[in-house]
């Protein structure tokens, strides 16, 4: 089990009442020329891989003599047998099933079923099970109405106004799926509101306040996966039980590449293409200035721009000049909505303005002393951004101009491979690696601190997101499967950092870790002595 990636939801962003996805004629049908179409492409991997190459053809027999009496024998093999009847219903039934047992037999007729079926819909085209006419008749012997208890379902998933969604990538067994959370703060309650079934392993996840129906004519909730697949899926978190994304971004949009033909095998190569990416999507970063865009980073080297209202099958920018390895981060500036933020597994860190008609000749690299895990901006000093790397090591810079880091923290023994920089308070950071999640004081670069060290029982962590609401309260996911929620109110070395000296005597009534399960070592907070230049 693995939480790989986490994301907020704003509260008040969500649909109050959340709907049930519908199907009308032509969204079902789009949905199954979808299927039919990644089935054509599985079934042309297969036919691919098991194709005999040149050294393993068959060989003409060395002695054409020895082959004419092999031949002799198999004709009065079939004469004896009458196996050239043997499919005729008039024959007698001379040996049952010819020596096979029934679950042979039932194997046999199963795959000549799939064959006769190959070019046909993989499901027919009806949405109940219940039979309904033309004339609005319904079948007499189905009495239950489901609507009443689809009324009843919504309604207990019912999103208050004060009530957070959290996204967490997930796997487990080999299933990967985005599990949506209901966070209520007030009741320090947690609990997996729906989920969102995956093709593949997700690597990242980005939430959009856009209307990907309505082509930004209004606000949305969206959230955007990156997986192990080139593609990038959309899915409306508004809907449940949606079968198919609401926008995929880089798919196979001809006939030729949907039938799995020549064109989308060359598709399926590892060079990298101006139009769509052909690796892994490791990192995503949705600009709230200009919401149609998004910004996708991938094992390709590549960075591209997607124009959320445009055609999807094409970026309308590719960036390959950043990186020569790898791109696990992007950040878009707060501020200067137009410079973007990279990291990558070339242990570099690309500031450039994806406007300028050459963005390599104006791009600020900084070079890092291991392969970068996350990078990100600092929200209330919009010139600078923060880096954790693979060798536990933090460090911020001025990514106006490349120069030394402005501080160096030493976080964690091995890799740094959470974090985050806090919208509300200036200075606060969260990292996570190894087991522990840390929280920094970094406001004077001389005087860094450890505020607090917490083993929050989820693993080696791999995500850790502070809330956009509330400006103590962080989500923390990782490689047990768990994802959990720390109060910093219920931590007295941080309550006293920040809310002062006065705040030192009070405890908090909150409960200062939330997860689905109760969690018995909610003990005294270890304080780790970090060494910090």
């Amino acid at each position: 089990m693995t939480v790989s990636a986490i994301a907020w939801v704003p509260k008040a962003a969500a649909r109050e009442a959340p709907q049930r996805c519908v199907l009308d004629d032509a969204r079902f049908a789009d949905i199954q020329a979808a299927i039919a179409s990644r089935i054509h492409q599985a079934r042309a991997d297969l036919a691919d891989a098991g194709s005999p190459s040149p050294a393993d053809a068959p060989k003409e027999p060395a002695n054409p003599s020895n082959a004419a009496k092999k031949a002799n024998v198999d004709d009065d093999f079939v004469k004896v047998f009458d196996l050239d009847n043997y499919d005729n219903d008039a024959s007698p039934d001379f040996m049952g099933n010819a020596g096979m047992d029934d679950e042979e037999s039932d194997d046999q007729s199963e795959n000549e079923d799939e064959d006769e079926n190959a070019d046909g819909p993989l499901f027919p085209a009806v949405k109940s099970l219940a039979v309904e006419h033309n004339d609005g008749f319904r079948d007499p012997n189905v009495t239950v109405d489901d609507s009443v208890d689809d009324a009843e379902e919504l309604e207990e998933m019912m999103i208050a106004a004060t009530d957070n969604l959290i996204l967490a990538a997930r796997t487990e067994d080999d299933i990967s799926h985005v599990e949506v959370y209901l966070y209520e703060g007030e009741e320090d309650n947690l609990f997996v509101h729906h989920d969102i079934m995956l093709p593949s392993f997700p690597l990242c996840l980005e939430w959009l306040n856009y209307d990907i129906a309505g082509k930004g004519q209004s606000k949305g909730s969206y959230v955007a996966v990156g997986t192990f697949d080139p593609e990038i899926e959309i899915w409306d978190l508004d809907t449940i039980d949606a079968p198919y994304p609401s926008l995929i971004l880089g798919a196979p949009t001809t006939p030729i590449e949907q039938r799995g033909t020549s064109t989308r095998k060359k598709r399926a190569s590892k060079k990298p293409h101006p139009d769509y990416h052909v690796d892994a999507v490791m990192c995503l970063a949705w600009n709230a200035q200009h919401p149609s865009l998004l910004a996708s980073g991938s094992a390709d080297t590549t960075i591209k721009l997607w124009d959320l209202s445009a055609s999807p099958a094409a970026a309308v920018r590719s960036f390959s000049h950043a990186h020569r390895a790898k791109v696990a981060a992007l950040a878009w500036n707060p501020v200067q909505t137009s410079v973007l933020l990279s990291g990558g597994y070339d242990r570099v860190v690309a500031v450039f303005d994806t406007r300028a008609p050459d963005p390599a000749a104006a791009v600020n690299r900084f070079t890092l002393s291991a392969d970068v895990e996350a990078a990100r901006w600092d929200p209330l000093h919009p010139e600078r951004f923060v880096v954790a790397s693979e060798d536990g090591v933090v460090k911020c810079f001025d990514g106006r101009a490349v120069g030394k880091p402005i501080f160096t923290i030493h976080a964690h023994d091995g890799a740094a491979s959470a974090l985050d920089v806090s919208a509300h308070i200036d200075g606060l950071i969260v990292t996570g690696g190894d087991r522990a999640t840390k929280i920094w004081e970094t406001k004077d670069p001389t005087k860094i601190r450890c505020l607090a060290s917490k083993d929050l029982q989820v693993g080696k962590v791999y995500a850790a997101s502070f809330s956009p609401d509330d400006d103590l309260i962080v989500s923390i996911g990782g490689g047990a499967g768990k994802v959990v929620v720390w109060n910093l109110e219920g931590n007295a070395n941080v309550r006293r950092a920040v809310r002062g000296a006065d705040s030192s005597g009070g405890s908090s009534s909150k409960k200062e870790v939330t997860a689905l399960e109760a969690d018995d070592d909610e003990g005294d907070t270890d304080n780790d002595d970090m060494d910090a230049d």
